[in-house]
């Protein structure tokens, strides 16, 4: 009796805007040779990320299944998709009810006991990340992928008839040397282990059961890394705006008051920010507030990376009521008592309705969890203000509100946090400048 045909899936998805415009790749891979067997991206509309990723993966087994109609397969899927590969190992529970027909879909693609999950790096998945991006990209033309305008695959040699590539040396044995040994070490699709049911649950303090084949084939990490066990974290840039004409004067500029926009200064911090993005090459997602000085900042950044920006009205700064335009004397002098409640006390909010910093916490941590779970396993750049980002901070640390007064937030600063799927976060930057020259 013949062996069972070894073949790998590698699948991604993604949306702009989440939801947003939305595409997916997936591409099937020999493992002995390395060779490209079939790709597949799709725009597919307005979607959620998760939603994308589920498609690549049912492109990806589809086109195994149209290969290979009649033969024995064995197929390793390897995506970045920490909830698609933990739900369909059966190691999380689905609960949402987008993703439930699309998992079942997927489920009858193939014979369960044919298929095996593992979690990648998203550095190990450039190439389905690749189609992705070309299908989103063609989506923004208003048309769809077409196969002859691809470039995802440029490094990777491809199945006869095509030509062989000129990438570089090395390339293609050193990935099929990777992918036959993912292939030796992947578990059984059988009798998963338990874990946690949920994303959510893992955060609360389970950490779900990395398979042993992801975390050996981990690669060193461009920009902001992860820890080798607990895969690829939420990972959050925090970038505070740029200047308007109120930040050099130290004046309370919040959410409740007027709407500055860049000063020529900061314009100058943004594209500088921008620059400094692209060099690194690390951001997968821009998220700002719907303050007029983030969106600036962060359209800078945007256009830079060619990403879309989606506004979040969590991270806003913090409404400082009659305070507004006011530097911190003037306050002093006018609502002195006020002043000195706010600054002895988390509870207490600005003169005229402002909001307290247990108030804007609040907000804040409701806005982390959104976006942790929206964004789990990417790379996201928050552009925000000193309140918000101080808070994460804090948060980050376990730190008591008086902490805020102790930490310093330039314009145009990157601090960064990292929030892992055991629910620990990890700050990794504060206050860094490095980028303004």
């Amino acid at each position: 009796m013949a062996a069972p045909r070894q073949l790998v899936v590698e699948a991604d998805g993604g949306s702009r805007g989440n939801p947003g415009p939305a595409g997916y790749g997936a591409v099937v891979i020999d493992p002995d040779t390395a060779q490209v067997l079939a790709e597949a991206a799709e725009f597919i509309g307005v979607a959620s990320n998760n939603v994308a990723e589920y498609r690549g993966l049912i492109a990806g087994l589809t086109a195994v299944r149209d290969l290979f109609p009649d033969t024995d397969v064995r197929v390793l899927v390897r995506m970045d998709s920490k909830l698609v590969v933990e739900q369909m190992s059966g190691r999380w529970k689905i609960k949402h009810p987008d993703m439930k027909p699309l998992a079942a879909r997927a489920a009858e693609i193939l014979p369960a006991s044919s298929v095996t999950y593992e979690w990648i790096p998203r550095a190990e998945n450039k190439h389905a990340d690749r189609l992705a991006n070309e299908a989103m990209d063609a989506g923004r033309r208003g048309g769809q992928w077409e196969p002859s305008s691809s470039t995802a695959g440029l490094d990777t040699p491809r199945a006869a008839p095509e030509p062989e590539p000129s990438g570089p040396p090395g390339d293609a044995a050193a990935g099929a040397a990777k992918v036959r040994a993912a292939m030796a070490a992947a578990r059984p699709a059988s009798a998963p282990a338990r874990a946690p049911e949920s994303p959510q649950a893992a955060r609360a303090g389970q950490a779900p059961d990395v398979p042993q084949a992801a975390q050996a084939a981990q690669a060193p990490q461009v920009g902001w890394g992860s820890a080798p066990d607990l895969g690829s974290p939420a990972t959050f840039v925090l970038l505070r705006h740029g200047e308007t004409v109120l930040t050099p004067e130290k004046r309370f500029s919040g959410s409740g008051g007027g709407d500055p926009e860049l000063s020529a200064t900061g314009r100058d911090q943004a594209a500088r920010a921008a620059d400094a993005f692209a060099a690194r090459g690390t951001v997968q997602e821009i998220v700002s507030s719907p303050l007029r000085r983030c969106r600036e900042t962060a359209a800078a950044v945007a256009d830079r990376l060619g990403l879309e920006v989606r506004i979040e009205e969590g991270l806003r700064e913090t409404d400082f009521g009659a305070w507004e335009g006011l530097t911190f004397a003037e306050v002093r002098e006018r609502f002195g008592s006020d002043l000195s409640a706010w600054l002895a006390s988390p509870e207490a909010a600005p003169t005229g309705g402002g909001e307290s910093f247990t108030e804007v916490a609040e907000r804040v941590a409701a806005t982390r969890d959104r976006l942790i779970a929206a964004y789990a396993g990417r790379t996201v750049l928050l552009v925000t203000h000193v309140t918000p980002i101080k808070t994460l901070v804090r948060l980050a640390l376990g730190a008591p509100p008086e902490s805020l007064f102790r930490m310093e937030l330039s314009p145009a600063s990157l601090s960064v946090v990292a929030y892992y799927a055991d629910g620990n976060p990890s700050l990794r930057l504060l206050n860094d400048t490095s980028h303004l020259g």
